[in-house]
This record gives C-alpha cells, structure tokens and sequence, in this order.
C-alpha cells in the first residue's frame, strides 16, 4: 500500500501538555480535542492525555463525545456546540457538560424538567466580542440568575472565546479579558462556577494574565503555535509526521514541463519522484509554489502543482528509490520540515491543514501508546 501516512507520535503530545501546565501553573488544563484531535485520531490522543493525567477534553459535538465515550475515555467531557434538545437527552448517557450559549438555551433546560430529565452539568460562554455563540456579557449575570431561578441550576463554569489572542496586537484581546473580568464578578454575586476561563492556545502564549483556574489548549499539544506572532513561545514538538510514498522514479531532462499548467521544468537533467498524496488527502495545493519535502536531511523541491492524489518532486541528480517515503511535514530524525513553516508561507493557519488530512486513503500510525 502506498497511501499517505501520518505518524502521530504521542509521546511528543504528553510533552506538550507538561510544557503548557508548566507555563500555566495551577489551572486545570481542558484539552481540545474536536475535528478528530485536530486531525490526530481523536480517541487515542484522548487516550494518550487522559494517562498524562488531563481530567478534561473539550468537542464540539455531542456526537464526537460519544466517540470518545466508545472509546473508553473517562475524562469529562466539555461540548462546545450549540445546545439541543437531544444533547440534554444523551448527556445521561454520555456524562458530559453541555454549553449554554444563547437565550433560547433556557428553555430546552426548562422543557427537560418539565419531562423529568436530569439536567446535565453546563458551562455559560460568554461573548466578549467574537460575535458567535455567547451570552452578551453585560447580560451575563442576570441571565445566571434566570437560570437558576427558573430551573434551579447554577453554571458549573463560565468562559469565553478570545479572537485575536494569536496576533500581534493584543488590545483588543485585552479588551475581552477586561469585560470577561467584570462579567465573572458580577456573576459570583449571584453563584459560585467552579470553573473559570478564557485563556486558548494564544493566550497560554501571549497574556499569561488571562490564565484562570482553567485554561483550554488545543493547537499547542499538537506541537503548531497558532500564529507567528508570538511572544514567549513553547518548545513544543510536533506531534504527526506526514509523509508519502514515491511510487515511481523517471528520468527527465532540463526544461521537461511537469504537472498542469506546465509550469514547472527542471534547470538540470535529473530525476522526477511520483508521490502518492495529493488535495485530496490534505496536502496544501498552495505549498507547490515554492514548497519542498525532506528526505535524507536534504529539501527537494515540489515539481508543479498538486493533483488530487499524487505530486511530483525535483530530485535533481540524487536518484531516490521507489519505495522510499518523503516527509511533507514534521520532525523525523534528520528531517526537520515544520508544518508553522508551510503556513506561514501559505497563509494557511495549522488548524486547517491538520484537519484537513481527510479521506479514508491516509493511514494514521500511533507510536508510542
């Protein structure tokens, strides 16, 4: 078989996690697992996490919680997605905390104890200015006392979203933190949520004053910061090597047009290596521009565009065997092609091409379980 393969190494995922709770101090680590572990596998990184000692994993769906469920992952369990009818009804089932995010949610909560439910533990999110889902935050306490009036509940935590939190300028992400601060004040006068926070993968980075007695990380454990606009960076390590397969080597002389458009054509007389990945596994059809893969410690150039499942490489006068592997991006003994790299010269972030490795042609190996 020569489809494309991702090696997840979970070792370096457990690294990642120590390094953001050592960054992080005291706060509970939430681990955000949805779009299957970033493109990971879901159910083994939760695996891989839950045994580094993390008590909590955020999805979006009450169907990617269920997932994890079957696959014998304790953790708690946050959803993220917009609450349901049917999320209150299988949160018995699954143990998982909802999220209440608009006024309506009210009432799919008072409906489930007009029928007897038991209600499921929730988080209240905030807006603070992503203007998706969210709570106004001026309208935050008065909407908990509702809450717990009208159906005798109490947020068991309460967070916001940060939208800028990534980017060099941080004023407005300042701003959020300010009226999430005034928002969780006033809503202590009216409950005590065990559970506060703000802080994402660019905020553990950016604006260590925004590190609550929770804080959420997703990009980080994967080993990508979420931009390149970071302050005090971690040193973590990337956690999937992807790598493709050459399944034919052809010679080809100087100017011999390669791939649509014809576009490309080697300066040299060399060699030309098929590689059996293409758009529609998640190789990024931008990268071919000015891309490389690493093979041997050396970077060849992409040979023309991408094609749906295959792309050419420039091997110049090194002659590789078929057979031989090429890493697309990672880190993997004296091949060093960091997937920040890619997207930076793309301006594709990693969380698209990470769970853009889709189709069921891309084989995931986990080392280290």
């Amino acid at each position: 078989m020569a489809n494309p393969v991702a090696e997840i190494d979970l070792d370096r995922l457990r690294h990642n996690a120590r390094l953001v709770m050592e960054r992080t101090g005291g706060s509970e680590l939430l681990a955000v697992v949805k779009a299957n572990g970033y493109g990971h596998g879901a159910v083994p990184v939760s695996r891989a996490l839950q045994q580094a000692g993390i008590n909590y994993l955020g999805v979006f769906s009450i169907d990617e919680a269920t997932e994890l469920r079957i696959g014998g992952v304790e953790c708690e369990i946050l959803i993220f997605e917009r609450l349901t009818s049917r999320a209150v009804r299988k949160t018995a089932e699954e143990s998982v905390t909802v999220n209440l995010s608009w006024f309506g949610d009210l009432d799919i909560l008072k409906n489930a104890v007009k029928e007897g439910l038991t209600l499921p533990k929730f988080h209240l999110k905030l807006d603070t200015g992503m203007t998706r889902l969210g709570i106004p935050w001026k309208d935050a306490a008065s909407f908990t006392e509702r809450v717990k009036q009208e159906t005798g509940a109490e947020p068991e935590g309460v967070y916001t979203h940060l939208s800028t939190s990534d980017e060099g300028d941080l004023a407005f992400a300042n701003q959020q933190l300010q009226a999430f601060e005034q928002a969780i004040q006033e809503i202590r006068e009216v409950c005590s949520p065990k559970w506060v926070h703000i802080a994402n993968s660019g905020a553990i980075v950016n604006m260590p004053d925004s590190y609550f007695n929770m804080v959420r990380v997703g990009m980080l454990l994967y080993g990508a910061h979420p931009s390149a606009d970071m302050i005090d960076p971690l040193k973590i390590e990337p956690v999937m090597n992807f790598k493709g397969e050459i399944v034919l080597v052809r010679p080809v002389q100087a100017g011999t047009p390669i791939s649509y458009g014809a576009l490309y054509r080697p300066e040299v007389d060399g060699y030309i290596g098929i590689v059996q990945v293409g758009f529609a596994d998640g190789m990024p059809r931008p990268w071919f521009e000015r891309g490389v893969v690493m093979m041997k410690g050396k970077r060849y150039k992409i040979a023309g565009r991408i094609c749906m499942d295959q792309f050419m490489v420039d091997f110049g006068e090194d002659e590789p065997d078929e057979g031989e592997t090429v890493l697309i991006w990672g880190k993997d003994g004296e091949n060093n092609l960091p997937i920040d790299e890619i997207s930076e010269e793309i301006g594709i972030n990693p969380y698209t091409l990470f769970s853009g490795l889709g189709g069921q042609r891309v084989e995931r190996v986990f080392l280290n379980e």
